[in-house]
Formats: structure tokens, sequence, C-alpha cells
């Protein structure tokens, strides 16, 4: 799992505690995953859009969201091929209403747009390409350490008090899920 001349039971612990920490949004981080394999990186960095289980408080998309997704996407393909086929998707044992797809899909093309709008808004603040996006994806996911200048073995001190209120509103709208925050900013919100 690393480079260095460490034991395999060393490295495993190190790469599983780095897995869980990301996937359940704990924030902790016990090893410098910078210096591992740039595959390993990239691994842990998908695994930022991951977040906690249905209900958690963790950030980020959610993996029964994704689950969703992977298997619409897999139903869908069996829908081209036989197009007169009637293939709800399926969840549990339970069939998924079209409406549940619908705000699943709504919410992860919100996410990916909110995610790379901030990647571009950040990028004024941070002009490293891998610290503005590993500072938009651990701040949107509450994930905790990033990428680049905010990786394990930084912080956030270093950042300017604006990219501060901006990475903090991202925290926000990740915590309190994507609808929850941006339905503020709807005109029709405040008419009732």
């Amino acid at each position: 799992m690393r480079n260095t001349n460490t034991g395999f039971e060393l490295s495993f612990r190190e790469s599983l505690f780095q897995v869980v920490s990301i996937i359940t949004t704990t924030g902790y981080a016990t090893a410098d995953y910078l210096k591992w394999p740039a595959i390993m990186t990239v691994f842990l960095f998908s695994l930022f859009f991951f977040g906690g289980s249905a209900g958690s408080t963790g950030g980020s998309i959610k993996i029964v969201r994704i689950v969703l997704l992977l298997k619409n996407s897999w139903y869908e393909l069996r829908r081209l091929i036989h197009p007169n086929a009637v293939i709800p998707v399926r969840f549990n044992q339970r069939t998924v209403s079209d409406q549940i797809m619908l705000n699943v899909l709504a919410f992860f093309m919100i996410y990916v747009l909110v995610f790379f709008g901030s990647v571009v808004v950040y990028t004024f603040i941070e002009p490293d390409l891998s610290s503005a996006i590993g500072a938009v994806a651990t701040s949107l996911g509450n994930i905790g350490p990033g990428l680049g200048n905010v990786g394990p073995a930084e912080n956030f001190y270093h950042v300017p008090a604006f990219g501060k209120w901006f990475l903090s509103f991202l925290m926000l709208l990740g915590r309190l899920e994507l609808f929850t925050i941006l339905i503020l900013f709807t005109p029709s919100f405040w008419r009732n």
C-alpha cells in the first residue's frame, strides 16, 4: 500500500483507518496519504463523495444514493436491450419509485454542479488546483483532511478569511443537505 519498507500489517491498518475515517466523515488522519501511490490518493479522493449511510449526519452524497444511481444505470442498460420490459429499481427487496429516483438524480446533479462551481470560485482564492479541489470536496462532504495544502499533514490556517467563510458555507451546505439550504435562495419559498 505504501512505497516505504513498512510491513503489510501497518500499511493495511493505516489504509483501513483512512478509508473508515473518510467514508464516515470522522475527520481524522493518522497517515499522510498524499505520500502514498497516486492510485491510492485517487481512491481515497473518490471516497470523499460517498459520505455516510442514509440517515447519518455525515455529509456528501451518501452511500444509498450512490447505490441507487449505480442500480438505475445498470437497469437502464437492461431497459435499452429489452425496451418493452418493465424493470424497476429495487433496494432491499422493495421497488424504488420513479419520484425517488428523480430526487436522487436531481440531488446528484446539483451536488456535482455545486462542487464544480465551488472549485471554480475557490481557485480565485487558492490557485493550486489540487488544493482547491481538495478543500471544496472536503468542505462540501464534511470529510476533514483534503488534498494539497489542506491534506492530512496540513490544515486550513493559511486560508484567507473570505476562503474560510466560503468553505464554512460549503460545510453547512453539505451537512444540512443541498435542498434544505438551496431552497432558502428560491423566491417562491419567501412568498408563502
